[in-house]
């Protein structure tokens, strides 16, 4: 048994003792994004249920599958949207044969397979996500903004619509959602969140409309495309807003900010994602870490205030932006395997979604073993990190 799995619930106990939001922040990155579904499995094993849900692209899917179902079934419909969207709609995956995970194949090999599959899902598209626009785009001579796009994307709204109780992601008395996307016509960046506004499956697919391969969706009378293009990771969104509680984070990258030295054009595109879309996850949460840290120092200042200065407007305004609130950010980024190339974002085969699935697991499985990484901050460092593949991030 792992040593996540505590019969008496005191890792749960403590974290719900302890902070008052727990939040799972989830970056986009495609195909890669099972890695998400296996932390959250661990998660749930540990009985520890966000109460506050961000995501981007893959993320905010994720994020729908997640909030749209009771606790208990969660894992499951996890389970059935990733089985749904890694399957071709043509003739069987590669390889389909039971035994394949375990046969320690060629890197080389491995490859090639993955390329392939890769190759399959530009040229097929996948069942349950989407399918080649026909005619091609180059056809359309009167396409609105909302069918210009390589591939048609009419098979997620189907899978999400089947797999996701909006009512419950909806309803108030659960988690609260929030996912990002980006204005076509302005640029901005927007997020929806079911505090503010009902959410239905249009939100969730805007924010993963990635162009050219995926059509803007409408919204209200806007188009919106993918939040990634401005900003692939919603951390900042949830720590911006002024901390009123103690909030436990676990923030679940797809693409990692650190990498090699490209040595082909293979290794270019790969790393030019990679730098693109981790949207420089570490930067956020050290600028986070000294904004938090100055409102405790302006708390602390505002507290040798005579009484009697207490109602000047100055310090009304100073106590606004003051907060003695403690957050703890676990960061867990995906790590690439060996064969892995620049293609592993649309890369679906069912082989690779297991593996990516096992990772976030184990990652997951292996951060909760330490359960001093989840203890409460102490105020005088209101503001830590811990990362399973630092050692402890600190």
């Amino acid at each position: 048994m792992a040593a996540t799995h505590d019969p008496a619930g005191s890792l749960a106990a403590a974290v719900a003792r302890d902070y008052r939001t727990v939040a799972l922040v989830l970056q986009g990155g495609g195909a890669l994004g099972a890695y998400q579904a296996g932390v959250f499995e661990a998660l749930d094993e540990a009985g520890l249920q966000p109460t506050r849900l961000a995501g981007i692209s893959i993320g905010a899917l994720n994020a729908a599958i997640i909030a749209g179902n009771a606790p208990e079934r969660r894992v499951e419909r996890l389970r059935e949207f990733w089985e749904a969207i890694c399957r071709p709609p043509l003739w069987p995956d590669t390889p389909a044969l039971p035994w394949f995970d375990a046969v320690a194949w060629p890197t080389s090999w491995l490859n090639g397979l993955s390329g392939l599959a890769a190759w399959r899902a530009m040229t097929e598209g996948q069942a349950g996500f989407f399918r080649p626009r026909q005619p091609s785009p180059f056809m359309g001579a009167h396409a609105t903004p909302g069918s210009v796009s390589w591939y048609d994307t009419a098979p997620l709204r189907s899978t999400l619509e089947r797999l996701a109780d909006f009512d419950r992601l909806n309803d108030p008395r659960g988690m609260r959602v929030a996912v990002g996307a980006v204005n076509v016509r302005s640029g901005n960046f927007a997020y929806f969140d079911n505090r503010r506004e009902r959410l239905r499956s249009e939100h969730f697919m805007a924010s993963g409309a990635l162009p050219p391969g995926f059509p803007a969706v409408e919204i209200d009378g806007e188009f919106y495309w993918d939040g990634g293009m401005v900003s692939n990771t919603p951390l900042y969104e949830v720590l911006s807003e002024r901390p009123g509680c103690d909030t436990l984070v676990f923030q679940v990258d797809l693409w990692s900010a650190r990498g090699t030295l490209p040595r082909d054009l293979a290794d270019v595109a790969e790393r030019s994602k990679e730098i693109q879309y981790s949207s420089r996850t570490r930067l956020v949460t050290e600028f986070m870490r000294r904004t938090q840290e100055h409102r405790r120092l302006l708390h602390d200042v505002m507290a040798l205030v005579p009484a009697e200065r207490r109602s000047d407007p100055a310090y009304r305004h100073a106590e606004a932006r003051s907060a003695v609130a403690l957050t703890n950010v676990i960061h867990l980024i995906y790590q690439d395997r060996p064969h892995e190339g620049h293609f592993k974002d649309y890369e679906f085969s069912a082989a690779s979604m297991r593996g990516h699935w096992q990772s976030g697991r184990d990652d997951m499985r292996h951060t909760l073993a330490h359960p001093h990484w989840l203890a409460v901050p102490d105020p005088e460092h209101p503001f830590v990190t811990h990362d399973v593949h630092r050692g402890n991030g600190g």
